[in-house]
C-alpha cells in the first residue's frame, strides 16, 4: 500500500489494511479465483509487500480467514447479547442477523465452509473449524440458557440449522430462508426445554 512521503511505516496497520482489503475480493472471487498478480494488483501492494508480512498468499488467505471468524462470532454473539437474556429471544436475534446478511448484494455463503471446499488446505481446514467450534459454543450457550438437558447436543443442531440456512440462502435465493430456519431452530429450543434428556 503507497506510503506518504515523510511518514511511517507501521508493520500491524499495513497488515491489517491488507486483510481488509483482501477479504472481500478472497470472498467474492473464491481463493484459487485470484493469482497473487492480479492480486497484489488490486490491493495496490507489491509481491515483496505481500511475501513480507505474510509469507505465501495462503499465509494472507489464512490471516483473512482468521479475522472474518472474529468479526463474525462478535456480531452474532452481539446480537445475542443485544437481546437480553430470553434465550428465544437470543437465538431469534442470531437468525434475524443472518437474514439480513443474506439479503445484501454481495452475500455468497459462509466464507469459512467455502474455503475449505475450494481449497483442501489442512490449515484452512483447522480454521474452519475452530470458527465452527466458536458457533458451537455461541449455540451451546443459548442452549444452556434454555435449560436444554444436553446443551452440547441442542448447540450441534443448532449449528447445522444455521449452516444449512446459509448454504441454502446462497444457492437458492434469501426468500423466507431465516424465517424457516428460525422457526425451526425455536422449535427444537421448546423441545429441549420440555423434554429434560433431549
Amino acid at each position: 500500500m503507497p506510503v506518504a512521503k515523510g511518514s511511517t511505516i507501521d508493520p500491524a496497520r499495513t497488515r491489517a489494511a491488507v486483510i481488509d482489503s483482501a477479504a472481500p475480493l478472497l470472498y467474492n472471487r473464491g481463493i484459487d479465483g485470484v493469482g497473487v498478480a492480479e492480486l497484489c494488483k488490486r490491493l495496490g501492494i507489491s509481491k515483496e509487500t505481500l511475501y513480507r508480512h505474510f509469507g505465501t498468499k495462503d499465509g494472507l488467505v489464512h490471516a483473512v480467514l482468521e479475522a472474518r471468524s472474529d468479526r463474525v462470532i462478535a456480531w452474532l454473539a452481539g446480537a445475542a447479547a443485544a437481546a437480553g437474556p430470553d434465550p428465544a429471544a437470543r437465538l431469534t436475534a442470531v437468525f434475524e442477523a443472518l437474514g439480513r446478511w443474506y439479503r445484501e448484494p454481495d452475500f455468497r455463503g459462509c466464507a469459512m465452509i467455502n474455503a475449505a471446499t475450494q481449497h483442501y488446505d489442512p490449515q484452512v481446514r483447522a480454521i474452519t473449524a475452530r470458527h465452527l467450534d466458536r458457533c458451537l459454543a455461541l449455540f451451546t450457550d443459548i442452549a444452556a440458557r434454555a435449560g436444554s438437558g444436553t446443551p452440547d447436543a441442542l448447540g450441534r443442531r443448532l449449528l447445522i440449522v444455521m449452516e444449512g440456512a446459509t448454504a441454502v440462502a446462497a444457492h437458492r435465493g434469501p426468500d423466507q430462508v431465516h424465517e424457516h430456519a428460525c422457526a425451526a431452530a425455536l422449535s427444537l429450543l421448546r423441545t429441549a426445554a420440555t423434554a429434560p434428556g433431549d
